[in-house]
């Protein structure tokens, strides 16, 4: 009779306040060079905030988006981006944005963050069309060396 030891998981590094201050600074440059004004949103995998900034001249309501739009990400392990068309009244999850007490938000913006293939985050801005918002948050996390 033999006995094996369990395998232990690798442990993958969470998501850091140096990762979002860096993926925070990367959203910035891409906005700036866009000229968007926005505000961006940094999550851990729990889904607690991490680091958030908006831009003075940013509308209020951008805010509430990129933090909806890293929420929304965050929990459905997938860019907000590629999710639109499922929230259509004939899309799979069409009735998933009202059927949770803390609402997602399907629009293009908001971009998990994987380490070594795991979830350890999520990013989100809003403030500029959809199509924008997405470039400057998959550009923060190529230029923090996240992907």
């Amino acid at each position: 009779m033999s006995s094996t030891a369990p395998v232990p998981t690798p442990t993958v590094r969470p998501l850091t306040t140096r990762d979002a201050d860096s993926l925070i600074e990367a959203a910035a440059r891409a906005a700036e060079g866009l000229g968007v004004r926005g505000s961006v949103t940094v999550l851990d995998a729990g889904g607690h905030l991490l680091g958030f900034r908006r831009d003075d001249a940013a509308v209020l309501i951008s805010g509430e988006t990129s933090t909806r739009k890293a929420y929304t990400a965050l929990q459905l392990d997938a860019p907000t981006a590629d999710l639109v068309d499922l929230v259509r009244p004939d899309g799979l999850f069409h009735s998933l944005p009202t059927a949770l007490d803390r609402p997602l938000l399907f629009i293009a913006g908001g971009v998990p963050l994987h380490r070594d293939g795991r979830l350890i985050g999520a990013i989100g801005f809003g403030g500029g069309a959809p199509e924008q918002d997405h470039r400057i948050a998959t550009a923060a996390i190529a230029e923090a060396d996240l992907v």
